[in-house]
């Protein structure tokens, strides 16, 4: 009796806690979370970039080494890639009152100052002085954005400057090369040898990366075995105590390894290794390699077993034969309904045969012009493959001289992102059901080799029956177990740390943004939220605080999916996605039910009803045509 008292008062606590919250967020000025950071759109990678080698002095590389080591991101980017990035900047001169950098103009490179002095300015607000070792646009290397302030020289400068595609080239260069460098030192290890290319990248997705000054004791004698060790740089004696005296008894290398044996065997560690000068190493704990164990391989799951085929009929033979469904009441009266908006195009309401559809209609112009034809028929494909109910229905594609069309189903209920806007924050079952049916969408995606990358309440809609379904695939990536891709793209409070690294990623990233979903659906806000470009900062250390009124299974699961080392996330290791599943947060769920979709949604009581368009915003659309493009990349729509 006392303990069900205790969780009722538990409980009260919880529902008082979360009702402050939404009071203190209904305080807060109109427009707080109306909007969110627009998508970072991936752009290609220019394989035959050279990279420059400016000539430099030795004053010019400090200079430039240290200001690299102040940069919250470029310091991160691993052993030797400074040095590299150091010798690429290209010197940029500019006279008396020129302006570097003007506020709202697209950014396309960072700068270091070497010589003189330039003022940032914001608004016509005077913020600070620049000189000599200051970095700024530091962001337009990560990807392409909008300069947020202007920047004049005062006199005559001297800059040293690194543009996008270089940083990116640099960058991925090098942590393709430290990889299979790693990779190659993980083989060396007798016990790993015969292990596949994936399962190796798996352990190593799971390692840290850890350094020790001179003499630091790294394992002493007799202690119980946590970890295990390979050398990147530097090197460790390795001593045991015989007859009271210490006795040397090898010293290992870069490539070597040590501590293995007492996370085999769960013994206590046999011998000493100190730390002979710095040594960096990577290391796998106990529970993490456990986790991951190799011997124990993930079963993947079979694409579209255990879910109804979708009932769809025979898309329309011509575009001519879709029309456009019109407001009927408002300012808006007579005019075609617009179900989302972006710098693609838009989404419109059309109907056929009297069944209504979305219409994605994608600029082409635009596709030519960030280079994105790759990328939408990546999403062609995916789409036309599916056969999961979690999973937006696709029932064709169109094209003329400025768009394509991609036409799919119509979720009544609209985005999750403008429910959660109109409650603040949601009740616990409710994000439960929510998230379990992204859990579907994604097992279903990563069965067919699928990485989504772009999570988030915008591209979760509703459909009739209030079940959740994973909408736009613009980032979408088929990618092979064990590979890795190194785009830069989604949405920046849902970047995960490996991407802002530049090391490449894999299908952890959607159990990283899986995390940050649940933390934003509970709360009313995703864990990193402050301003460019803290946030990357907070997501690289990874840290962030829970409120007082979540409870203990969310903050565990939460926790488990936002690990910053990918293989040692919640969904990634040896249990697979069953691991998520398996969580005591999803406990009162019936995943058997939920996938029949037998399961009363409790998100039918978000969902209005009137017109076919009720749940959606109203936007406002510019109606201009687009030009005319006729390069022949979307024959197979």
């Amino acid at each position: 009796m006392d303990e069900r008292l205790r969780e009722l008062r538990l409980q009260e606590e919880r529902t008082f806690l979360r009702s402050m919250a939404r009071e203190e967020a209904a305080e807060q000025p109109p427009g707080r979370r109306d909007s969110r950071a627009p998508a970072i759109v991936p752009e290609p990678l220019d394989a035959t970039l050279c990279v420059p080698n400016s000539p430099k002095s030795h004053r010019d590389l400090g200079l430039i080494a240290e200001a690299v080591g102040r940069s919250e991101f470029l310091r991160r980017l691993g052993e030797g890639c400074p040095e590299t990035l150091a010798q690429s900047f290209a010197p940029v001169w500019h006279g008396p009152g020129d302006t570097v950098l003007a506020e709202g103009t697209e950014g396309t490179a960072m700068y270091i100052v070497a010589e003189g002095q330039l003022s940032v300015s914001q608004r016509g607000r005077q913020l600070r002085t620049l000189g000599p070792g200051d970095v700024f646009g530091e962001l337009a290397i990560l990807y392409h954005c909008k300069r947020t302030a202007t920047v004049r020289a005062l006199g005559p400068v001297r800059l040293w400057a690194i543009d996008r595609q270089r940083y990116r080239a640099i960058a991925t260069s090098n942590a393709k090369q430290r990889r299979a460098e790693i990779l190659g030192s993980l083989r060396t290890v007798p016990w790993l040898r015969d292990l596949s290319d994936s399962h190796l990248s798996k352990l190593l997705d799971a390692m840290e990366e850890c350094t020790f000054a001179p003499g630091h004791v790294i394992i002493h004698e007799g202690d119980e075995g946590e970890n295990f060790y390979i050398i990147l740089k530097g090197e460790v004696r390795v001593s045991r105590r015989v007859d009271g005296q210490e006795k040397v008894i090898r010293v290992l290398g870069a490539g070597e390894h040590f501590g293995e044996l007492s996370l085999l065997q769960n013994t206590r560690r046999t011998a000493s290794c100190q730390a002979q000068g710095h040594v960096t190493c990577i290391t796998v704990a106990k529970e993490d390699f456990l986790e991951i164990s190799p011997f124990c391989p993930r079963q993947l799951a079979e694409p579209g077993w255990g879910s109804p085929s979708l009932r769809q009929p025979p898309a329309p033979v011509r575009l001519e034969d879709l029309v456009a469904v019109r407001y009927e009441e408002g300012q808006r009266q007579g005019q075609r309904v617009v179900l989302g908006t972006g710098g693609f195009g838009r989404v419109e309401l059309v109907r056929c045969r009297e069944r209504l559809f979305a219409l994605k209609r994608i600029r082409k112009d635009w596709v030519v012009r960030t280079r994105q034809q790759e990328h939408v028929r990546t999403e062609r494909r995916v789409l036309a493959g599916n056969r999961s109910p979690f999973v937006v229905g696709f029932f064709g594609t169109f094209r003329d001289g400025q768009y394509v069309y991609l036409l799919l189903e119509f979720c009544q209920g609209g985005e999750l992102w403008t429910k959660l806007r109109e409650v603040r924050c949601f009740e616990e079952p409710l994000a439960v059901f929510c998230c379990a049916c992204v859990v579907e969408g994604l097992e279903y995606l990563h069965g067919r080799g699928i990485v989504y990358r772009d999570l988030k309440p915008e591209n979760l809609m509703l459909d009739q029956h209030g079940y959740v379904k994973l909408v736009d695939f613009g980032f979408a990536k088929e990618l092979g177990r064990g590979e890795k891709t190194y785009s830069f793209c989604g949405t920046p409070e849902y970047l995960a740390p490996e991407m802002l690294r530049q090391e490449g990623h894999d299908f952890a990233i959607d159990f990283w943004m899986l995390g940050i979903l649940v933390f934003e659906l509970l709360v009313g806000r995703p864990p990193f939220h402050s301003a460019d470009p803290q946030i990357y900062s907070r997501i690289l250390d990874g840290i962030f605080s829970f409120p007082a009124f979540l409870g203990e299974a969310a903050c565990s699961l939460i926790a488990k999916l936002c690990r910053r080392r990918p293989g040692q996330r919640l969904g990634n290791t040896a249990s697979g996605i069953r691991g998520i599943k398996k969580h005591r947060w999803f406990g009162a769920l019936n995943w058997r039910k939920l996938l029949l979709r037998q399961l009363e949604a409790p998100t039918l009581r978000l969902i209005k009803e009137g017109p076919p368009y009720v749940n959606f915003k109203r936007f406002s659309v510019d109606w201009t045509p687009a030009e005319d493009e006729f390069s022949g990349w979307d024959e197979d729509f």
